[in-house]
């Protein structure tokens, strides 16, 4: 059997799209999935009841899960908050809010924040990524078994999609990428630029993936709302963006790409 993966994110809870939230809660629980990976971003400006709505909507999901914060899931409104402790109401509701780990029967993921709640400039909202957690990471998943799938979850894309509705401007985030994708990292979901896409990083031997999922909340920016289910054979990766059609989820874009030999040993 494949190992399934949904990846969801930019729910924007207090922004959410109620029915495709609702009717997302429901196909999740009826899918078996290996794990459910949120890439930031639950709520729309970080209030205490937006983290309430996405606590109780996170509890009633079946199975395991992974959570990263976003830059909205950082107080807009309360500065000092912002400025000091800005994932403080997510980890009182949610959880950690980086270094999170799951490994499962095959696979492996690691959580990184790529969030801020202030920095050295204008636009916050954009990411950065600390190198320093990086190679920990690289680390972490290069110690797995290996023939385990090697994933990690952030919720800024660490490269600009070609195209894309908005853009990320991750700081370090292109060498992110280059050493993910020399420690043989196998995907790098993300969220941010609410809309589904799946590219190699062009760097090492081309198959680490980034993978971007779209959002299910009503900022839609030209594309459905929507999420990701991942399935991961022995020698490919198939990924289905599955678009809100106001009824029912149906599949909006799909991607089948190359993995890497299972069973080869990595460095």
């Amino acid at each position: 059997m494949p190992l399934r993966l949904a990846h969801l994110s930019d729910i924007h809870f207090g922004g959410e799209n109620p029915t495709a939230v609702a009717a997302a809660l429901e196909h999740l629980n009826a899918g078996a999935y290996d794990l459910i990976v949120v890439s930031g971003d639950l709520t729309r400006f970080a209030e205490r009841r937006e983290f309430a709505q996405a606590a109780r909507w996170l509890s009633a999901l079946k199975g395991p899960r992974l959570v990263t914060p976003g830059n909205h899931d950082a107080p807009y409104l309360a500065w000092a908050e912002r400025v000091f402790k800005p994932f403080r109401r997510f980890e009182a509701a949610i959880g950690p809010a980086a270094g999170q780990t799951y490994q499962g029967s095959g696979f492996a993921v690691r959580g990184l924040n790529t969030a801020r709640g202030a920095q050295p400039r204008l636009n916050w909202s954009k990411g950065q990524m600390a190198l320093h957690e990086a190679r920990d990471a690289a680390r972490w998943l290069a110690a797995v078994e290996p023939e385990c799938v090697r994933i990690v979850a952030c919720h800024h894309p660490l490269m600009e999609m070609i195209g894309g509705p908005m853009t990320a401007r991750v700081w370090n985030g292109q060498a992110a990428a280059r050493l993910f994708a020399e420690a043989k990292v196998d995907l790098v979901l993300s969220g941010h630029i609410h809309a589904p896409f799946t590219w190699a990083y062009p760097f090492g031997d081309g198959c680490t993936y980034a993978v971007g999922a779209g959002t299910l909340s009503i900022r839609e920016r030209g594309t459905p709302a929507s999420f990701n289910v991942v399935e991961i054979e022995r020698a490919a990766i198939r990924i289905a963006a599955l678009a809100w059609s106001g009824s029912r989820f149906e599949p909006y874009r799909t991607w089948s790409v190359d993995r890497r030999p299972a069973l080869v040993k990595r460095d």
